[in-house]
């Protein structure tokens, strides 16, 4: 028997009605991940833009800027934790929004496979500098895959529950570890631009000095993957006092993002050559504090990386779960995902099954060797699906919004034409890239650079979404198909917590 949405008990859609533009800021500062971004991104982006670095940031901040402008337009309209399924599905097309939905999620579980791969090489560095090289005859190697993998599970078991206990709770914790590395980074940033011996040069702020357009290109996608998880904000609008308070803590997370990536890429480029910093790649952040200090001090920027991977573990498991929570109470997905447990207020149901799932992905590249491979495999491929359903998302707003072109310049330009120039700069970039990674090679291997393996990934995501939504329609019956629109927050019984 499939149940439609009516059908459902109001218990399995409740949540508390908790959070503040402080805790948005909290969880969408935490899955940006600055600190975890600048340590293993730095070098990933030093491949392609070299010193223009500083540069490509900032011209990717543009589209992004956009987008979220567009995620605040339609937020204030429709607040909803499925985000862009809901509001794609209503302007554009259900199956586009089932797409937008799915690929948020099959996004965030590779991220969170990755990710808890980052804290277990983070633990690892931790217990070379101890001394402790080897435990049970097995040789704890920060690089290998296969190990950091088996210590990033514990992690990610460990940030499960804690999410699982609250997203309250989770957000205070988030507010500790933001603190904390983020007072790291801006030491050893400032320290690096103040004592570096690399001149400083205002070339690196010129874009138009980068090789070619494919490196331009390229570059953009990794760079759009770095500012990624601002977005994490708008899951938790049916958590928020007001909806508004959901759209400032995105935005002023996203704004001071730009600003940490953007100090720390010319900080990098003070203490380390081109080279050097393409050489250490993830270990970057790591490699900068020991150029700068003696230990134990050097080691503080390892620990802010450690706090960053933990803190992006915990915010990418909440708005998952929450994401497949409103597409189960549409009945495009099962009702396991809209289960709220009763004392904590949380989706606990959705959020150990994504655990679960992550840890599965995380086990499956255990096939990979080398964690600087598989980080580069998975930033190059999650980096072409953010733009993929950021595009999406901003043409929803455009269309949705046309008539605001009749209302005046500023609300055209705020609600149709800056979603949809930013749309089609990140659908031109995804088409671009696509056709040089479908022409680069003349042969299939599962490398990051070839061409047909980075196709082959998000194409998955893609193919695995529609027959998805396949089931959702014609199996499951689910009236999201029918009608385009998501459950209405607003018609949920969402109790005030006073007393959290």
């Amino acid at each position: 028997m499939n149940l439609t949405v009516e059908d459902r008990p109001p218990s399995t859609a409740t949540m508390r009605r908790t959070l503040g533009v402080r805790d948005g800021i909290a969880i969408a500062a935490s899955s940006t991940a600055a600190t975890t971004s600048i340590g293993i991104g730095m070098g990933a982006l030093a491949v392609y833009a070299g010193r223009q670095t500083p540069a490509l940031l900032l011209v990717a901040f543009l589209p992004i800027l956009g987008i979220a402008l567009s995620y605040s337009r339609l937020n204030r309209t429709e607040p909803n934790c499925g985000n862009g399924y809901t509001w794609v599905g209503r302007a554009l097309t259900p199956w586009l929004g089932f797409l937008t939905g799915w690929v948020i999620l099959v996004a965030n579980v590779v991220f969170m496979a990755y990710t808890s791969a980052v804290a277990g090489m983070v633990v690892l560095q931790f217990a070379d500098k101890a001394g402790l090289h080897s435990l049970f005859g097995i040789a704890l190697d920060p690089t290998s895959t296969a190990v950091t993998t088996v210590v990033g599970l514990v992690a990610l078991v460990a940030v499960t529950v804690t999410a699982v206990t609250g997203v309250r709770s989770a957000t205070r914790f988030q507010w500790v570890l933001l603190a904390f590395e983020y007072a790291v980074l801006l030491l050893f940033c400032g320290w690096a631009v103040v004592s570096g011996t690399q001149e400083f040069s205002f070339g690196w702020l010129n874009p138009f000095a980068i090789d070619s357009f494919h490196s331009l290109a390229q570059g953009l996608v990794l760079a759009v993957f770095v500012f990624w998880g601002w977005d994490a904000a708008f899951t938790v609008n049916e958590e928020t006092r007001s909806a508004s308070d959901a759209s400032r803590g995105g935005l002023i997370a996203l704004v001071a993002m730009l600003g940490l990536l953007v100090f720390a890429a010319v900080s990098f480029q003070r203490v380390m050559d081109t080279g050097t910093l393409v050489e250490q790649g993830p270990q970057a952040l790591t490699f900068l504090g020991s150029s700068l200090s003696s230990e134990p001090w050097a080691s503080l920027p390892l620990a802010a990386l450690m706090c960053s991977a933990f803190a992006s573990l915990q915010s990418s498991v909440i708005p998952t779960a929450r994401g497949a929570l409103a597409m189960g109470r549409d009945g495009t997905l099962g009702r396991a995902w809209t289960k709220v447990h009763p004392r904590y207020g949380s989706p606990a149901v959705g959020t150990v099954i994504i655990m679960a799932v992550a840890a599965g992905v995380a086990v499956l590249a255990m096939g990979i060797p080398r964690i600087n491979t598989m980080i580069l495999t998975a930033v190059n491929s999650i980096g072409l699906i953010v733009a993929f359903y950021y595009g999406l998302t901003a043409a929803a707003c455009a269309v949705r919004f046309r008539g605001a072109l009749r209302e005046g310049a500023a609300e055209a330009l705020r609600s149709v034409i800056v979603p949809a120039v930013s749309a089609l700069v990140l659908f031109g970039l995804g088409a671009y890239l696509a056709f040089q990674y479908a022409t680069m090679s003349d042969h299939f291997e599962a490398r990051p650079d070839n061409g047909w393996f980075m196709l082959l990934i998000p194409s998955l995501f893609v193919v695995t979404g529609l027959v998805a939504a396949a089931v959702a329609k014609w199996y499951r019956r689910s009236p999201y198909f029918a009608t385009g629109r998501g459950t209405d927050a607003d018609a949920i019984a969402l109790p005030m917590d006073d007393a959290a």
